[in-house]
């Protein structure tokens, strides 16, 4: 199965067609650590991350992870674990993922700058939730019923195409 987004505001899947948003930046095949852009390309996924205090785990074929209070993805391209879930440390700059605001109640990890992590290329690249549609700082963002149903139908060979 193969997502696509398209005009820069739109993820299609199969028949169905869901509002999103992209980096405030817009998309680029050079996207750089803290550009604020989505990186542009056919990307795999990795695993659905879940927030099990308030919501249920997702109906998919996909490996589902808990977010533990502890979880943070390393943003920090002089860390050896840049662009990798880790335990909360100050030994490097991150990104919490279990946070205040819904926006990672429930996120897939979008298999950008993965498996062989180059550094400052880029990380965190996720399809994760809005409310508002307001653009992000290179991730996808879509409603959280449309993530529902986009879980359900992923398979584990699934890819994302964006141009």
């Amino acid at each position: 199965m193969i997502l696509k987004i398209k005009n820069k505001d739109k993820l299609v899947v199969d028949d169905f067609i869901f509002k999103c948003s992209i980096g405030k930046n817009g998309v680029s095949y050079n996207k750089t650590e803290g550009d604020g852009k989505t990186p542009k390309g056919e990307f795999g996924f990795g695993d659905v991350y879940w927030r099990a205090d308030r919501i249920k785990k997702p109906e998919t074929k996909l490996k589902c992870k808990k977010i533990l209070k502890d979880a943070v993805w390393c943003d920090d391209p002089e860390s050896d674990f840049y662009n990798k879930e880790v335990k909360f440390s100050k030994k490097y700059r991150f990104e919490k993922l279990y946070r205040r605001d819904k926006k990672y109640d429930i996120f897939l990890v979008i298999k950008y700058n993965r498996p062989n992590i180059v550094k400052y290329k880029g990380s965190a690249i996720f399809l994760h939730l809005t409310k508002n549609y307001k653009k992000t700082a290179g991730c996808i963002a879509i409603k959280k019923n449309d993530m529902l149903i986009v879980l359900k139908l992923l398979k584990r060979n699934s890819k994302i195409i964006i141009s």
